[in-house]
């Protein structure tokens, strides 16, 4: 059967907040010159927003240059920073730091937002300007021009079995051409994983890290809208990286706390369970009080790219381009993306649409553009920050580091850190190590990882192959079980892999891919990289609101 095909000027695989900027670019340039621009959107997510999923606190200097009134529009950016600590956790007690100007955490200006409800605002947006955008489509091939420039992309074919076989519904895809395509798919996303392969774009291994977050509606006595707090140290151990957010936010009336933690995907320890360190992390006295007497109402996790200016690749290949943090855009020296996912989809759309009107685009320009603008800038200037905290020392040294890097002028250093092997490599054999003990959840501030993934809302139509696929089946209990002691099975914040009894005397692994909340996780830190994370159905997958 062949598929039908559809033709776009500019087709923008990803509707969080780097390609609906994209888009709504591409149409206030088109509106400026008064020419006709066709761009299409295609988001796997049920709508727009629904999978996006990140602290927040935002700067907003990329959306005064989309919107420099927005101010006076009903976007959901309404609760300023008011007041912020940082702290270093031991197990029962909390060391302050200070907050100056200048230090990369310093949020003086910025807004915490639901990050989740801002993208569907600028997707509903980027509708009302034209934009064709379709929520519910994954992207699930990239097609290619005679030349071997980028064509488009195909969604995926809808209405198959679990053992691939057609059922009474089957669709075949759709295939999207256009002239120029940009993969916007956040952290790992698998057609930019693909195109990152095929064209040698990585100059050195990416990074990332997985991030945990709550939604919880606390008592309003405790609530203090605009109060923000990282901390680092306790529960992770001194070589660890990673820290926590919590964010007090007023949402129409609601007494809201997003409450987070980041573990460095580079740890060496197969026991660490993550999501246990983050429920972990939730009983130390200084957190807890913000929590007791309230309700949690979310929970979700993914993965973020933590390699900053040492991990950006190139960007641009024949037909197309990268933006966002799918390039490692992501500063996570100040736990701050989302302006730079904005700019660059900005950046990209000023660089294509001068050439509008060619049969391919190569947007060679965007690179220049990015280089100018703050987004390489500050990544430039913290680039030996995240790196740092790899030092023997861990946090200590990375601490350190921090302190230096404001007193020799802030990212001038004349040299550059390096993340090393990629994360999957750093994992260590099981006798390196010896298994953790993490307290039982007591349902009221710490909870087990069925019930928290019920949160989500996460779904995926049950009869349809595994979108969470392995290369050999023998992996996971001849290596992964045997050497790691199945690492799958504890950084996975939903519960998909679990290792139960098999036909022998021996294990084998489960994988319960309707669990799946689409963090990638498992795509990146696998040992031997056996799983490949491809798209399911459109639609499936988590329902957040507003995370």
């Amino acid at each position: 059967m062949k598929r039908d095909s559809d033709e776009y000027d500019v087709l923008i695989v990803g509707g969080g907040p780097s390609g609906i900027s994209a888009a709504i670019r591409l149409k206030q340039l088109a509106l400026e010159h008064n020419k006709e621009v066709r761009v299409c959107v295609i988001e796997k997510a049920p709508e727009i927003g629904a999978h996006t999923l990140s602290g927040a606190c935002i700067e907003t200097r990329a959306l005064d240059k989309l919107f420099p009134n927005w101010k006076e529009l009903d976007i959901p950016v309404k609760q300023p920073v008011t007041s912020e600590s940082i702290a270093i956790l031991t197990e029962k007690g909390r060391i302050p730091l200070p907050v100056f100007p200048g230090i990369p955490l310093y949020n003086h200006g910025n807004y915490i937002v639901r990050l989740g409800h801002v993208v569907k605002w600028l997707g509903e947006k980027a509708e009302e300007m034209g934009v064709e955008v379709f929520s519910g489509f994954a992207g699930q091939e990239v097609l290619y021009n005679q030349d071997g420039s980028v064509k488009g992309v195909a969604t995926n074919d809808v209405g198959i079995a679990k053992d691939g076989s057609p059922k009474d519904g089957f669709q075949r895809g759709m295939e999207l051409h256009s002239k120029c395509t940009l993969f916007a798919e956040g952290c790992r996303g698998h057609l930019t994983k693909q195109i990152l392969k095929k064209f040698n774009l990585l100059k050195e291994p990416m990074s990332f890290g997985i991030g945990y977050k709550e939604l919880w509606e606390i008592d309003p006595a405790k609530h203090k809208p605009g109060y923000i707090e990282h901390t680092l140290g306790w529960p992770l151990r001194l070589g660890e990286y990673g820290g926590s957010f919590l964010y007090h936010i007023e949402d129409n009336g609601q007494p809201l706390v997003a409450i987070g933690f980041i573990i460095g995907l580079d740890y060496k320890d197969p026991y660490i369970n993550t999501f246990r360190e983050f429920q972990k992390y939730k009983t130390h006295p200084s957190i807890r009080k913000h929590l007791e007497g309230g309700k949690r109402i979310g929970y979700g996790a993914r993965a973020v790219n933590e390699g900053g200016y040492q991990s950006v690749p190139k960007l641009v290949f024949p037909g197309g381009c990268i933006i966002g943090c799918s390039g490692s855009l992501l500063n996570i020296a100040k736990l701050k993306g989302t302006h730079n996912a904005m700019m660059s989809g900005m950046l990209a759309a000023e660089a294509i649409f001068p050439d509008i009107d060619k049969s391919t685009i190569t947007p060679e320009k965007y690179e220049t553009l990015l280089n100018d603008s703050f987004v390489m800038k500050e990544l430039k200037a913290t680039r030996n920050v995240r790196p740092s905290f790899n030092f023997k020392g861990g946090w200590i040294t990375g601490l350190a580091y921090t302190s230096l890097y404001y007193v020799l002028g802030r990212g001038i250093e004349p040299w550059t850190l390096h993340h090393g092997k990629p994360d999957n490599e750093k994992l260590e054999p099981k006798e390196k190590h010896k298994p953790r003990e993490y307290p039982k959840p007591d349902g009221e501030i710490t909870f087990d990882i069925l019930t928290s993934v019920a949160l989500t809302g996460t779904n995926h139509e049950e009869d349809q192959p595994s979108h969470l696929t392995l290369y050999d089946d023998n992996i996971p209990e001849a290596v992964n079980l045997k050497a790691y002691d199945g690492p799958e099975a504890k950084y996975c914040p939903a519960g998909v892999y679990e290792f139960v009894p098999g036909t022998s005397s021996g294990l084998r692994l489960q994988i319960n891919a309707q669990n799946c909340i689409h963090c990638k996780t498992c795509d990146i830190k696998d040992p031997t990289q056996n799983i490949n994370w491809v798209a399911p159905e459109g639609g499936g997958g988590p329902k957040y609101d507003g995370m």
